[in-house]
């Protein structure tokens, strides 16, 4: 039987502590209670609450996942699939997968949030995505009300995107997730950072759990605890671009760093666009750019959504009138205001 609460606070289920409250909250343990809810009804699914900004109370229902569990459904030369439930914490699974010699995920380490919203926002981090290793997800159709399963390239993973996000967005609710790991896994240390992390311990041929250490230290050092300071973690994507705007960027700009992609694009690090326009260390009220990293904003104590979305906006029309850049939000806002 689902568990209903009334006008529920969200602030203990938000990273940004954000005093709002929903109409209803619903937890999840299993696909079945999702079947009273149909397309066009007033709710939203929240995981983790690690990436959302709530700028207002919620109409209807909020669905908290917490269906979890780890277990292996094949183990073979082609790999060992892994099935996880939406409401297991990210980080659990990697611990999980590294435990066993799993690779495939440990450049994912530390990632908040839930393995439901992993391929929602197609989560990635130094040089890794979750693309590499998704099999499939079992979602719940609230259309029929049946499950039934997305793989690969049907979930249209993109660039912190997917389906999940976009045009399927309120007709499936993922409820497991599978993956595709390796033992033996070769790791990606393709980032400099890691590199030199991993290199000051003097490893030069790392294990996953190796990676995974060095990637914890990096992410600690330069990211604010939730417990600490309310955040979710990187505010915007990095920009992307086609190799025409990048070059004229690049003649006005010869110090902006970019990524070069296998389509031709090129990534620029929305952090460093951030900074460079004076805002790394700023605050306004009880909202702050954190001193470490650009990319991440800051309740520094008691701020509303709505004024943590007024100094976003102020960012990111900085970024556009020095850069011509338009910056999107990676965290999803909850509300009647957006970017």
């Amino acid at each position: 039987m689902e568990e209903i609460r009334r006008g529920t606070p969200l602030m203990a289920y938000n990273s940004f502590g954000i005093d709002a409250f929903a109409e209803s909250l619903v937890h999840i343990r299993q696909p079945e209670q999702l079947a009273p809810f149909h397309p066009g009804m007033p709710f939203r699914i929240l995981g983790g609450g690690t990436n959302v900004l709530i700028t207002s109370d919620l109409r209807g229902a909020v669905l908290r996942m917490e269906i979890d569990g780890i277990e292996v459904l094949q183990d073979n030369a082609q790999g060992v699939l892994v099935r996880a439930g939406a409401g297991q914490a990210w980080h659990g699974l990697v611990e999980w997968a590294i435990g066993r010699d799993l690779g495939g995920i440990e450049n994912l380490s530390l990632i908040p949030g839930t393995v439901g919203a992993a391929p929602v926002q197609n989560i990635g981090a130094y040089g890794a995505e979750l693309s590499e290793v998704f099999a499939w997800a079992e979602v719940w159709d609230l259309e029929t009300g049946r499950t039934r399963q997305v793989k690969g390239e049907e979930a249209g993973l993109g660039y912190r995107d997917s389906h999940f996000k976009g045009m399927w967005k309120g007709r499936y609710v993922i409820t497991h997730v599978v993956l595709r790991l390796q033992r033996h896994h070769r790791p990606n240390i393709s980032y400099a950072v890691v590199r030199e992390a991993l290199e000051k311990r003097g490893i030069t041929d790392p294990s996953i759990r190796e990676v995974s250490n060095a990637i914890v230290e990096i992410r600690k050092a330069k990211l604010p605890d939730p417990a600490c300071l309310g955040n979710a973690g990187s505010f915007f994507k990095n920009c992307s671009v086609d190799a025409r705007r990048y070059s004229e960027l690049k003649l006005r700009f010869p110090e902006m760093p970019a990524f070069a992609q296998q389509d031709g694009s090129f990534k620029i690090p929305s952090g460093w666009l951030i900074e460079s326009c004076g805002w790394k260390g700023l605050s306004r009220g009880q909202v702050a750019c954190y001193e470490k990293q650009a990319l991440v904003l800051v309740n520094i104590g008691g701020a509303t959504g709505q004024e943590i979305l007024a100094f976003a906006n102020e960012i990111s029309q900085s970024v556009f009138n020095h850069f011509g850049l338009k910056l999107e939000p990676e965290v999803n806002i909850w509300g009647d205001s957006q970017i």
